[in-house]
Protein backbone atom coordinates (compact mmCIF):
# COMPACT_ATOMS: atom_id res chain seq x y z
CA UNK A 1 0.00 0.00 0.00
CA UNK A 2 2.44 2.42 0.73
CA UNK A 3 4.49 1.71 -2.42
CA UNK A 4 1.19 2.81 -4.79
CA UNK A 5 0.96 5.94 -2.28
CA UNK A 6 4.36 6.91 -3.40
CA UNK A 7 4.12 5.78 -6.77
CA UNK A 8 0.81 8.09 -7.12
CA UNK A 9 3.21 11.11 -5.16
CA UNK A 10 6.03 10.66 -7.74
CA UNK A 11 3.57 10.35 -11.01
CA UNK A 12 1.72 13.74 -9.58
CA UNK A 13 5.33 14.93 -8.88
CA UNK A 14 6.00 14.50 -12.47
CA UNK A 15 2.84 15.71 -13.75
CA UNK A 16 3.14 18.63 -11.57
CA UNK A 17 6.81 19.55 -12.56
CA UNK A 18 6.29 19.42 -16.48
CA UNK A 19 3.28 22.00 -16.31
CA UNK A 20 5.75 24.32 -14.15
CA UNK A 21 8.35 23.59 -16.68
CA UNK A 22 5.93 25.00 -19.67
CA UNK A 23 5.04 28.21 -17.87
CA UNK A 24 8.11 29.04 -16.35
CA UNK A 25 9.85 28.20 -20.25
CA UNK A 26 7.23 30.43 -21.43
CA UNK A 27 7.94 33.39 -19.05
CA UNK A 28 11.36 32.80 -19.28
CA UNK A 29 11.58 32.86 -23.13
CA UNK A 30 9.26 35.70 -23.33
CA UNK A 31 11.75 37.74 -20.74
CA UNK A 32 14.49 36.94 -22.53
CA UNK A 33 13.33 37.82 -26.34
CA UNK A 34 11.18 40.99 -24.47
CA UNK A 35 14.91 42.27 -23.26
CA UNK A 36 17.06 41.03 -26.26
CA UNK A 37 14.60 42.58 -28.51
CA UNK A 38 14.57 45.78 -26.96
CA UNK A 39 18.33 46.00 -26.25
CA UNK A 40 19.86 47.51 -29.60
CA UNK A 41 23.61 46.73 -27.87
CA UNK A 42 25.25 43.34 -29.13
CA UNK A 43 27.53 43.40 -25.84
CA UNK A 44 24.72 43.97 -23.73
CA UNK A 45 22.84 41.19 -25.47
CA UNK A 46 25.74 38.98 -24.85
CA UNK A 47 25.78 39.87 -21.14
CA UNK A 48 21.91 38.43 -21.21
CA UNK A 49 23.35 35.21 -22.78
CA UNK A 50 25.93 34.95 -20.39
CA UNK A 51 23.60 35.85 -17.22
CA UNK A 52 21.55 32.61 -19.10
CA UNK A 53 24.57 30.65 -18.98
CA UNK A 54 25.41 31.32 -15.77
CA UNK A 55 21.86 30.59 -14.23
CA UNK A 56 21.88 26.97 -15.83
CA UNK A 57 25.12 26.85 -14.13
CA UNK A 58 24.14 27.22 -10.66
CA UNK A 59 20.95 25.48 -10.70
CA UNK A 60 23.00 22.36 -11.98
CA UNK A 61 25.16 23.23 -9.32
CA UNK A 62 22.65 23.20 -6.45
CA UNK A 63 20.97 20.08 -7.90
CA UNK A 64 24.08 18.07 -7.92
CA UNK A 65 24.94 19.36 -4.10
CA UNK A 66 21.39 18.30 -3.08
CA UNK A 67 21.67 14.74 -4.45
CA UNK A 68 25.39 14.39 -3.13
CA UNK A 69 24.95 15.93 0.55
CA UNK A 70 24.96 13.63 3.87
CA UNK A 71 22.29 14.74 5.85
CA UNK A 72 23.67 14.27 9.23
CA UNK A 73 26.30 17.69 9.29
CA UNK A 74 23.16 19.32 8.49
CA UNK A 75 20.97 18.00 11.02
CA UNK A 76 23.29 18.90 13.58
CA UNK A 77 23.79 22.46 12.24
CA UNK A 78 19.90 22.79 12.52
CA UNK A 79 19.79 21.32 15.85
CA UNK A 80 22.44 24.48 16.91
CA UNK A 81 19.79 26.84 14.83
CA UNK A 82 22.46 27.73 12.42
CA UNK A 83 20.83 30.08 9.41
CA UNK A 84 19.57 27.91 6.67
CA UNK A 85 20.50 24.76 8.14
CA UNK A 86 16.86 23.72 8.43
CA UNK A 87 15.75 24.52 5.27
CA UNK A 88 18.95 22.54 4.19
CA UNK A 89 17.67 19.52 5.54
CA UNK A 90 14.47 20.27 3.78
CA UNK A 91 16.43 20.17 0.48
CA UNK A 92 18.56 17.06 0.99
CA UNK A 93 15.39 14.88 2.06
CA UNK A 94 13.67 16.30 -1.25
CA UNK A 95 16.99 15.50 -3.03
CA UNK A 96 14.91 14.26 -5.82
CA UNK A 97 12.98 16.77 -6.62
CA UNK A 98 15.26 19.38 -5.78
CA UNK A 99 17.67 17.46 -8.41
CA UNK A 100 14.72 17.38 -11.01
CA UNK A 101 13.97 20.96 -10.42
CA UNK A 102 17.23 22.60 -10.63
CA UNK A 103 18.99 20.16 -12.56
CA UNK A 104 16.35 19.57 -15.79
CA UNK A 105 13.75 22.35 -14.99
CA UNK A 106 16.39 25.23 -14.36
CA UNK A 107 19.29 24.00 -16.26
CA UNK A 108 17.73 22.55 -19.17
CA UNK A 109 15.84 25.88 -19.85
CA UNK A 110 18.66 27.88 -19.95
CA UNK A 111 20.17 25.50 -21.92
CA UNK A 112 17.61 25.83 -24.68
CA UNK A 113 16.94 29.57 -24.24
CA UNK A 114 20.30 30.02 -24.37
CA UNK A 115 20.63 28.56 -27.74
CA UNK A 116 17.46 30.84 -28.99
CA UNK A 117 19.86 33.91 -27.82
CA UNK A 118 22.38 32.79 -29.91
CA UNK A 119 20.49 32.70 -32.54
CA UNK A 120 18.54 36.28 -32.04
CA UNK A 121 22.20 37.33 -31.54
CA UNK A 122 22.98 36.36 -34.93
CA UNK A 123 21.24 37.22 -36.36
CA UNK A 124 21.41 40.79 -34.97
CA UNK A 125 25.43 40.63 -36.26
CA UNK A 126 24.15 39.80 -39.73
CA UNK A 127 21.98 42.67 -40.25
CA UNK A 128 24.00 45.01 -38.14
CA UNK A 129 27.19 44.33 -39.97
CA UNK A 130 25.79 42.39 -43.55
CA UNK A 131 27.46 39.75 -43.73
CA UNK A 132 25.26 37.40 -44.89
CA UNK A 133 27.96 34.44 -45.91
CA UNK A 134 29.27 34.39 -42.39
CA UNK A 135 26.02 33.56 -40.95
CA UNK A 136 26.59 30.23 -41.56
CA UNK A 137 29.87 30.13 -39.76
CA UNK A 138 28.96 32.89 -37.21
CA UNK A 139 26.17 30.91 -35.73
CA UNK A 140 28.31 27.52 -35.62
CA UNK A 141 31.04 29.44 -33.83
CA UNK A 142 28.54 31.13 -31.06
CA UNK A 143 26.86 27.60 -30.70
CA UNK A 144 29.92 25.95 -30.10
CA UNK A 145 30.94 28.38 -27.37
CA UNK A 146 28.10 28.64 -25.83
CA UNK A 147 28.07 24.91 -25.42
CA UNK A 148 31.92 24.52 -24.15
CA UNK A 149 30.87 27.55 -21.56
CA UNK A 150 28.13 25.80 -20.50
CA UNK A 151 29.24 22.00 -20.24
CA UNK A 152 32.78 23.44 -19.01
CA UNK A 153 30.43 25.61 -16.34
CA UNK A 154 28.55 22.53 -15.58
CA UNK A 155 31.41 19.98 -14.78
CA UNK A 156 33.11 22.95 -12.80
CA UNK A 157 30.17 23.26 -10.24
CA UNK A 158 29.65 19.84 -10.27
CA UNK A 159 32.97 19.21 -8.71
CA UNK A 160 32.17 22.16 -6.04
CA UNK A 161 28.90 20.29 -5.57
CA UNK A 162 30.09 17.07 -4.84
CA UNK A 163 33.41 18.26 -2.88
CA UNK A 164 31.68 20.95 -0.84
CA UNK A 165 27.68 19.55 -0.94
CA UNK A 166 27.25 20.44 3.21
CA UNK A 167 28.24 24.06 1.88
CA UNK A 168 26.64 24.66 -0.79
CA UNK A 169 22.84 23.16 0.60
CA UNK A 170 23.51 25.23 3.82
CA UNK A 171 24.54 28.45 1.44
CA UNK A 172 21.51 27.84 -0.59
CA UNK A 173 19.18 26.83 2.61
CA UNK A 174 20.56 30.52 4.11
CA UNK A 175 19.56 32.30 0.98
CA UNK A 176 16.06 30.73 0.70
CA UNK A 177 15.23 31.74 4.52
CA UNK A 178 16.36 35.03 4.16
CA UNK A 179 14.28 35.34 0.75
CA UNK A 180 11.39 33.44 2.50
CA UNK A 181 11.69 35.73 5.99
CA UNK A 182 9.72 38.53 5.00
CA UNK A 183 6.85 36.19 4.34
CA UNK A 184 6.39 35.44 7.93
CA UNK A 185 3.47 32.97 7.22
CA UNK A 186 5.67 30.88 5.21
CA UNK A 187 8.43 30.68 7.49
CA UNK A 188 6.51 30.05 10.67
CA UNK A 189 5.05 27.42 9.62
CA UNK A 190 8.18 25.56 8.96
CA UNK A 191 8.91 25.11 5.95
CA UNK A 192 11.84 27.43 5.43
Amino acid sequence: MADKRKSRRRIRWIFVISIWTFFLAVALSFLSHYFLNEIESIAASFLILLLVVLIGIIFDLIGTAAAAADIGPLNAKAARRVSGAKCGVNLVKNAERVATFCNDVGGDISGIISGTLVTVIVFKLVVNFSHHQEEFYLGILLTALIAALTVGGKAWGKIIAINYSTEVILFVGSVITKLLRPFGWVYKSGNN
